[in-house]
């Protein structure tokens, strides 16, 4: 019985990520694959063990193979933001913005490598529990607030897509000058429709890697919107006559000097140009998730995931700036397709490609979603078998938050700054970082180590990353009363 009760003891420890400091050891070289084995080894010394063990709704069975793990993870990286990648572009000039996304694509990579090492340290595959491990009950918090608040604005910000493309799209269809003030033209009303029919349908799904497929839908949109933009760039001469409203025909500009390539430049709009690339980059809080399902997961196996995911969105990331800054120059807006209505308000191609960018964004809310419902239940439910009522409600709830943002809240710019500005590098830079420094332990990688030293630099360039960008973004607030350059 002695024996019997140290067993189940030592079972459990290692299921709740609490081993004991001479037991980690055993899983840092080798991380969660050692756990494993361990665990089976213990599995058939006392069988009747595992059958002991409470089904919790962290618990999954990993099925999701690598390539559906690439397309949910690319299009948890993947959002509105790349509508804004020309825009930011024309305020840091071509050099300075590839300079800024290769430093921001290899700084994410290296901040999942800091997670998945973390994570196969202590045998962990959630953040918040990551969270639990180095700092306590508040660093669990911590890490659920940040997880929450960022992807509560990235499912604003994509929603926000919808709210302002969708009633075009719609007066386009029904060959109108302008808005008739009908509810299918209430951008408000759209967005609660796409969100009861489609968006909380896919809410539901138990496992993220069921959505998989709809991840394989929204890249396939979102690359016929690249190819679109190429295509676009050989259409559309320089200079443009770009209409104030679809209604109106008064020119804006047609001055040559609208036409220039900046390879490099600094404005007072250039302070949004890092948070964009930035929030355009995270995926931080849906490694873990996805983790968690992946089959025959390994840390290796994991990093291919992220690695191959930030390559490919790095080359669509670029592509889509490209080309579209160097189609419409200093007249390309914050979103980019609100600067193709105003060249042709009626072409076709541009259209469908709205269509396919509206079907893109609203696939990629679900997928954002699980994570902060993941953060939810570890903070308040985290000892609770699964409930699909308590899965049902956190997601309604969330949903209508959502929405209310993105009806009360004006400006799509604001969050992408103030969200990126903040929540982007405590989930890039800080936390990983930290995580790391706690929870690897010193007689491994003592504090004055390489690694370690090279963690707390990175956790410093996140603070002074978030310092600058929010001081930047204040001060042009100040001298300009608003925000300037938005795609609305």
């Amino acid at each position: 019985m002695e024996l019997q009760k140290m067993g189940e003891e030592m079972v459990t420890e290692r299921l709740n990520g609490t081993i004991p400091d001479n037991d980690k050891a055993a899983v840092l070289e080798d991380g969660y694959e050692e756990e494993e084995r361990v665990l089976a080894e213990q599995e058939e010394f006392l069988p009747h063990i595992a059958s002991k063990k409470l089904n919790q709704f962290t618990d999954f069975e990993g099925k999701t193979s690598f390539g559906m793990s690439i397309f949910n993870l690319s299009n948890a990286i993947m959002g509105s933001g790349i509508l804004g990648l020309a825009y930011a572009m024309r305020n840091t000039g071509i050099i300075l913005f590839v300079v800024l996304l290769i430093c921001i694509a290899l700084l994410s990579s290296y901040s999942i490598h800091l997670l998945l090492k973390c994570a196969g340290v202590v045998g962990i595959r959630a953040y918040e529990q990551l969270g639990l491990r180095a700092f306590g009950h508040g660093g669990k918090v911590v890490a659920a607030v940040i997880i929450s608040i960022h992807n509560i604005g990235a499912m604003s910000s994509y929603l926000f897509i919808v709210k302002s493309e969708l009633p075009l799209v719609i007066q386009t269809f029904l060959g109108l000058t302008r808005n008739n003030g009908e509810w299918y033209m209430n951008g408000n009303v759209l967005i609660v429709i796409a969100t009861v029919c489609v968006i909380l349908p896919l809410a539901m799904m138990k496992h993220l890697g069921y959505l998989g497929y709809t991840s394989g839908l929204s890249l396939t949109c979102m690359c016929f919107f690249l190819i679109s933009v190429i295509y676009k760039k050989f259409q559309i001469a320089c200079p443009h006559s770009l209409n104030d409203t679809l209604g109106n025909s008064s020119t804006v500009s047609t001055k040559e000097d609208t036409c220039t390539t900046e390879l490099f430049t600094v404005n007072s709009q250039t302070a949004y140009a890092i948070p964009i690339l930035a929030f355009a980059f995270v995926c931080h809080p849906e490694v873990l998730p996805i983790y968690t399902e992946l089959h025959r997961a390994s840390k290796r196996r994991m990093q291919n995931v992220a690695n191959v995911s930030i390559l490919a969105m790095f080359v669509m990331y670029l592509l889509t700036a490209v080309f579209g800054y160097l189609t419409f120059y200093e007249t390309v807006e914050a979103e980019m397709l609100h600067t193709y209505s105003k060249v042709d308000p009626g072409d076709k191609l541009i259209l469908c490609v709205r269509l396919a960018v509206l079907l893109a964004v609203t696939l990629t809310v679900p997928v954002v979603l699980f994570p902060i419902r993941r953060a939810i239940q570890q903070l308040l439910f985290h000892k609770k078998d699964f409930s699909w009522v308590r899965h049902v409600i956190i997601a309604s709830c969330l949903l209508v938050t959502v929405n209310l943002l993105v009806i009360f809240v004006p400006n799509i710019k604001d969050i992408f700054g103030v969200i990126g500005a903040t929540s982007a590098p405590s989930l890039i830079f800080i936390l990983p970082s930290i995580f790391y420094i706690r929870i690897i332990p010193n007689e491994k990688e003592p504090l004055l180590s390489r690694s370690k030293i090279q963690a707390a630099c990175f956790a410093a360039l996140g603070f002074i990353f978030m310092v600058m960008s929010l001081s930047f973004i204040i001060v042009d607030w100040v001298t300009t009363g608003r925000s300037r350059g938005v795609g609305h």
